[in-house]
């Protein structure tokens, strides 16, 4: 008979009994017959990132908006509701974040332009072609014989022959409008795709093959960018929701939340057939 507590008031119980976020998205992937890297090759997650969430580690996300918009990717790959992820998430890391204007987050620094100075070569050419014009339009005159002169013979100067018609001006045709033709005629040999911003601003960032930075920046209402590329182009996607996206000359069907952070790849032989 032993004095004291027994071993088993020493234990201690967790709070809540349900899995992490990590472990439930492990579990339900496992279950779901899914290998790491097809659940990365499915959602353009990165592999470490995505061994990462699984083991409760999201300093690797980039801040909570990026955690928060994998852990919803990543649940619906594997066949998870991701609300109630995202609710778990915000109640372990203080709640969810409040609504801050994407400018401040993602727009760089603009370098304010100089002040523009005055063009002195342009205003010494315009004051030039001025005075050769004046010049000329005088000396034209001057050699000009007046109304009602002989000519060297002693006969009248003959009167100029009134123009017949009024010269009639060209008709300028308008400019042809671009078609969903026109779109599709892109280089077969390249990947072209065109992001436009539909009816917010986004956030967007574009990689070609090599690593190089092909633009960082904001794209606001009404702005289109298209960016080419021999092989790849990786894009990140701030506000997804607000992008129309346009990849090899075709317009892609995928409808993405608003304020939901996508990865992207295409290559060339993007969006597949059927």
């Amino acid at each position: 008979m032993s004095i004291g507590n027994s071993p088993e008031d020493d234990r201690t119980f967790p709070a809540d009994d349900r899995d992490s976020i990590g472990r439930a998205l492990q579990q339900t992937r496992i279950a779901a017959g899914l290998t790491v890297e097809e659940v990365s090759a499915s959602t353009r997650v990165r592999i470490p990132i995505v061994h990462a969430i699984e083991e409760d580690d999201f300093s690797r996300c980039g801040g909570d908006v990026y955690a928060r918009g994998h852990i919803r990717t990543l649940a619906r790959a594997v066949g998870l509701d991701p609300a109630a992820l995202i609710e778990q998430y915000d109640a372990e890391h203080g709640g969810r974040p409040a609504p801050t204007p994407a400018a401040p987050l993602f727009e760089a620094e603009r370098i304010r332009p100089e002040p523009r100075r005055p063009n002195w070569t342009a205003a010494m050419v315009a004051a030039i072609v001025a005075v050769v014009g004046f010049v000329g339009f005088t000396m034209f005159n001057g050699n000009e014989a007046p109304k009602g002169t002989t000519t060297a013979d002693g006969g009248p100067a003959p009167a100029p022959e009134k123009a017949t018609s009024a010269a009639k001006p060209t008709p300028v045709k308008p400019a042809p409008k671009p078609t969903e033709s026109a779109i599709a005629a892109v280089p077969q040999d390249k990947v072209t795709v065109k992001l436009s911003a539909i009816d917010d601003k986004s956030w967007i960032s574009a990689k070609g093959h090599d690593g190089k930075l092909l633009f960082d920046g904001l794209l606001l209402e009404g702005e289109s960018k298209t960016f080419q590329d021999d092989e790849r182009i990786d894009l990140v996607l701030g506000n997804a929701g607000a992008i129309e996206l346009h990849v090899n000359g075709k317009k892609i069907a995928d409808k993405f939340e608003s304020g939901q952070v996508e990865r992207l790849t295409y290559t060339k032989g993007d969006p597949e057939a059927g």
